[in-house]
């Protein structure tokens, strides 16, 4: 499984520059990243080259963070209905998807589907199924 950073930050002007800010310092870099928000405060999910380094980063900075693992599949293709298929196969297997997002992998410029699941076997099952798993980016 892929390591992902949740973080949970106040929704204010210049709170993901800070945030990135910190990261940039302790250069880290920043593979992909996804901000969502509520009213007072938003979680940000990042995967970075280097995730226990990053948490302490930001956790020294007064950010309150936790290491997540994510599954993440390598699409393979950006053809129309190829997400369907991933989440068609997931939903036969009864696989609950709590969220994902979509990446791509720089080298291949692949989209990648970034997801955290909660069954454990979801890996193994879309492994079986002849899915990629991307282990970095």
């Amino acid at each position: 499984m892929l390591k992902q950073i949740s973080i949970f930050a106040a929704n204010a002007k210049g709170a993901l520059g800070r945030m990135t800010d910190e990261l940039a310092k302790g250069r880290i870099n920043i593979y992909t990243m996804l901000a969502t928000d509520s009213a007072e405060f938003g979680i940000v999910r990042i995967i970075v080259d280097d995730a226990n380094k990053a948490k302490d980063l930001l956790t020294k900075a007064g950010y309150q963070c936790r290491i997540d693992f994510v599954i993440a599949v390598d699409m393979a293709s950006d053809a129309p209905g190829t997400l369907n298929k991933i989440l068609d196969s997931l939903n036969q297997a009864n696989v609950n998807i709590r969220y994902l997002y979509i990446s791509f992998d720089r080298k291949t410029s692949n989209p990648i589907v970034v997801m955290q699941t909660d069954e454990a076997e979801t890996e193994t099952f879309l492994m079986g199924k002849g899915y990629k798993l991307v282990d970095r980016f």
